[in-house]
Formats: C-alpha cells, structure tokens, sequence
C-alpha cells in the first residue's frame, strides 16, 4: 500500500470493525515490532504494551468503557440533535460503546512514568508513547486491520490498573481496539484546508 495513501486513509475506525474475524498474534506483533522504532525521547524506549484477548478482562475493562463513554456521549445528546455531522459522531462513537466487549483484541499502550501538571515534562511523557501508537495504527491499517484511539477508561485508570495488573509509576496512554476491517476502501477524511491551521513565523500569518 502506498505510503501517502496510507497517511491519508488512516480513520478512526468503528463501526467498521469486524467484530467476527479472530485477530492473529503474530500479526499483532508484527505491527507493534514496527511501532517499536518510532522515536522516543532520549531514545528512552519506556513503553509497554498490553494486548489483551481474555475475553473476562475485556468484559471488565468494557464496563469502565461503557460507564464513563455513556456519560461522555450525553454531554452531546443537544448538539447531536440538532447537527447531522453531530449526530453522526455521536452514534459511531456510541455503537463502539455497545460492542467494545466483542471487539477481538485490546491493545492498551503505556508508558514509564507519571503526569506532574508542568507542561514541559507531561509533553515529554507522552511524546514517549504517542509516535510508537500512531506508527502502530499505520501498521495495522496497511494490514487490513483498524483500530481509534480511545481515552474513556482512563478516567477510571486505577480500575483499569488493577484489572490489568498495571504496576505503580506507568501511566496507560489510551485503549486501542483492534480487528479487521469490514472495508479496505477507505477514502481520506475531509480535513481544514492548510491555509486556516497552519501559521508563518507569527501566529495567524497563514503559510498557504
């Protein structure tokens, strides 16, 4: 698959995952041996992943999911009702919500370390973890495989920590779930023309 092609029809993937095709470990490892060379700060390497296929775990980690994405989703119930596009979202986001038990693979990605409120070190931490998960998403994709970030369990992470068996000083970046694709033929994500996102030497000073 071509390399532009991929970068452009990455989506994140939900109501398209096939929720029926067992996913293969070696196909797993394989894209997470990719995601493992992405960079990292002071080529750290403090990652860990946790894939999870125990079907009991995920029905655990899949309540935490459900809770916190219901309440989310409700904030949106107005908005939704009264924009297509809106109400488009919403109900992707809330059919993932619905079968995240029966999605065949988790993948949890986390990182050594803990958030301090200061800017400079929490971007540090997370810039540890969040090029090796998109690197990890592009690999799955030019596989035939999907998958979005989620972040709905992490208001329980200490629950999710204890499922998980998570020791103290690593912090769970998002919850990937993973499975084929119904589709292959995706096509790329209308986005905000270049000229309105990005600047020229001085914020508002539009490069295109």
């Amino acid at each position: 698959m071509e390399f532009d092609h991929v970068l452009t029809t990455t989506p994140s993937v939900r109501r398209k995952l096939d929720l029926r095709r067992p996913v293969e470990n070696e196909v797993l490892a394989e894209c997470l041996e990719l995601a493992l060379h992405a960079p990292t700060p002071g080529n750290q390497q403090s990652w860990r992943w946790l894939v999870v296929r125990d079907q009991d775990v995920k029905n655990r980690l899949g309540e935490l999911f459900r809770r916190v994405g219901l309440a989310y989703l409700e904030q949106y119930a107005d908005a939704a009702a009264a924009d297509p596009a809106m109400a488009r979202s919403v109900a992707s986001g809330r059919h993932l919500i619905d079968v995240i038990e029966q999605v065949p693979a988790f993948v949890v990605p986390c990182v050594e370390g803990r958030t301090t409120g200061a800017n400079v070190a929490d971007a540090v931490l997370y810039g540890g973890i969040f090029p090796a998960v998109w690197s990890f998403q592009l690999a799955l994709r030019s596989r035939g495989l999907g998958s979005t970030l989620t972040t709905y369990h992490l208001q329980t992470e200490a629950e999710a920590a204890e499922i998980l068996g998570v020791p103290e000083g690593y912090t769970q970046a998002c919850l990937l779930p993973v499975a084929y694709t119904t589709t292959t033929d995706f096509k790329p994500t209308p986005r905000r023309p270049l000229s309105e996102v990005a600047y020229l030497d001085h914020w508002g000073k539009s490069l295109g």
